[in-house]
């Protein structure tokens, strides 16, 4: 398990995918990897989800497959048995962070306030999924990270290229993006060397943040 977690933060980046089809998943995920980016959530909303799942931990040995959008311990179950190597929720749901610890999985689930930071942190949560993070942005987690030096935090929501290093600067361990990311219009036309190419840079932007 702290191989798979070594993994995600030396990279820094989270992909956090809504895929259409697993054959499209499969096609932005190798962009990713190449890209320098290996941790890629697959969302709940997800059509065909955990079959989706499944197929990408088969195939994409190179690439560290979870879970996102995950609200119950049985949604999360049901996800690690197809394949999913990390759980990622919204909310702070303290059963499915024990669920994650009984089977031996990374769990990183939502939170806002301070409270319920510490309280995700204490439950177990190997990584703090601080949600949405647009709200308070960069200024916030430097704010956070005072009191709870201890605590691994990511941001999702308001990640882009432009705050990337300032998440990271302030006390981030990693980041979660998802449109900003992998956009859809390149998706739909195929050009999965875009995909690859903004990938290497938010992974640039997290070397870049961290040696500076």
């Amino acid at each position: 398990m702290s191989g798979v977690l070594d993994r995600i933060i030396d990279c820094g980046v989270v992909a956090v995918l809504r895929a259409d089809s697993s054959a499209e998943l499969l096609d932005v995920a190798g962009a990713l990897r190449e890209g320098g980016v290996v941790a890629i959530e697959v969302t709940m909303t997800t059509p065909g989800a955990l079959k989706v799942i499944e197929e990408a931990a088969a195939k994409m040995k190179d690439s560290i497959i979870g879970v996102g959008t995950v609200l119950d311990p049985e949604t999360a179950r049901a996800a690690i048995l197809a394949g999913a190597e990390y759980i990622v929720s919204p909310t702070l749901h303290l059963g499915v962070i024990e669920l994650a610890k009984r089977y031996g999985k990374i769990v990183m689930p939502g939170a806002f306030t301070p409270t319920e930071i510490l309280t995700a942190w204490q439950a177990g949560a190997d990584v703090v999924k601080v949600f949405p993070a647009s709200v308070g942005g960069p200024a916030y987690f430097k704010d956070v990270k005072g009191p709870l030096p201890q605590v691994r935090l990511m941001p999702t929501g308001g990640v882009d290229l432009t705050t990337t290093g300032a998440f990271i600067k302030a006390g981030a361990c990693a980041v979660g993006a998802g449109g900003a990311m992998v956009d859809k219009k390149a998706v739909s036309a195929g050009k999965f060397d875009t995909i690859t190419e903004t990938a290497r840079k938010f992974v640039e932007e997290v070397r870049k943040a961290r040696q500076g």
